[in-house]
Formats: structure tokens, C-alpha cells, sequence
């Protein structure tokens, strides 16, 4: 049996996927709590094997009472089952240390899934969660000068790499001497770098060519 500690201060919300989890062969539903402090101590005296969090409560929300369990009992499964999505709610629950992000509206058969994939040692998040954190990831993860290159701008740099003057880099890809000077200028500019020469040498320091 999968044991579970439950914290949400609607009792209706308690009553109602508890009685849904406690039908289930694998699920126990071992102690509810409407505050974030009766959770923490909960947690310490009876140890279940997955925490259902809600965020906002009176007495200690559930991002403190997660920041707390974690740091006595970093082994601590802890799902956060909450109406919000906004950044300064879903960021620090996350940091805090839960391992799995879940919203009310979610159908109690996939909270109970969750639970289950939780158990297993598996991160459950809600799609537009997990994208958020995409995009959080993405952000902090530094972007090196190529990338900002378009499809056009590579080809143009690959085919400088191999010598080509504009002129024939124009009639390689059926395109204007004046647009292939554009890409040029924009490739040096995105590159940092003060010529042609340089560019090249970029190229090839990346591994943008053989």
C-alpha cells in the first residue's frame, strides 16, 4: 500500500479525493491536515510514502512546509495539488523540493497516477508546468553566437568556410550579391567578430564544419 498524507485546508476537497484514493487497492490515505504546520509534524511522526501539498493555507503554506520536510527528510515524495500556475507559486514550490506539480482541476484518477508514478520515482508535472520550466531552463542556459544565426545566415558561413568570394556564394544559392553582403554584415555582427577571417576561424573552433 501506497501511504499517503493529505494537506488541503477545504475539508470538501479532502473529503472528497480521499474518499476516491482510499477506494483504491494500492492507495491508504493515512492522516489529513488543513495547515502547513500539523503537515510538518505529521510528516516526521508517520513518514508516508507521498505528501499531497496545497499551497496556500493559513497557519504555514505548502511551500514552506515542503521547504521544511525536505530539509529534515530529503527523501520526502511531496506533490503539490494546487489551483496556481503562476510563476512565483510553481518556481519556489519546485525549489522547495517537490518532486511532482499537479492542479485541483486534474481528474482524481490521474491524482491518483501521479501518486503511483510518484512513488516509483517518477516527476509528474502538469503540461503547462513542465513548459514552464522549459522556458526557465532555457533562459538561464547561455546562447552561443551561432545559434542566433538563421538557416540563410549557416549556409552563407559554411560557404565562406570553403573560400567562396559573395559573388559566388550569390550564384550558389540563386540569391543577390546585395543579400548575400546583408548576411555577411549580420553574420559578423551575431559573431562578434571584426572580418571574414574571424568568422571562419569561429566555424571551425565550433565544429560547424568538417
Amino acid at each position: 500500500m501506497i501511504r499517503v498524507l493529505f494537506v488541503d485546508d477545504h475539508e470538501m476537497v479532502r473529503i472528497g479525493v480521499s474518499a476516491y484514493l482510499s477506494a483504491q487497492p494500492d492507495i491508504e490515505v493515512i492522516a489529513e491536515a488543513d495547515d502547513g504546520t500539523v503537515a510538518v509534524d505529521l510528516a516526521f511522526e508517520l513518514r508516508p510514502d507521498i505528501i499531497l501539498m496545497d499551497l496556500v493555507m493559513k497557519e504555514m503554506d505548502g511551500i514552506e512546509a515542503t521547504k521544511r520536510i525536505i530539509e529534515e527528510w530529503p527523501e520526502a515524495k511531496i506533490i503539490i495539488v494546487t489551483s496556481f500556475l503562476d510563476d512565483e507559486k510553481v518556481y519556489p514550490a519546485l525549489e522547495a523540493g517537490a518532486t511532482s506539480y499537479m492542479l485541483k482541476t486534474s481528474k482524481a484518477s490521474e491524482i491518483a497516477n501521479a501518486i503511483r508514478s510518484t512513488y516509483k520515482g517518477q516527476s509528474i508535472l502538469e503540461p503547462e508546468v513542465a513548459g514552464k520550466m522549459m522556458r526557465k531552463m532555457r533562459s538561464k542556459t547561455e546562447i552561443l553566437p551561432h545559434e542566433e544565426l538563421t538557416s540563410r545566415e549557416m549556409e552563407v558561413l559554411l560557404l565562406m568556410t570553403q573560400g567562396k568570394t559573395n559573388q559566388e556564394i550569390a550564384d550558389e544559392l540563386f540569391i543577390a550579391l546585395k543579400t548575400v553582403k546583408v548576411h555577411v554584415s549580420n553574420i559578423l555582427a551575431k559573431l562578434q567578430v571584426q572580418d571574414r577571417t574571424q568568422a571562419v576561424i569561429y566555424a571551425f573552433k565550433h565544429s560547424l564544419v568538417n
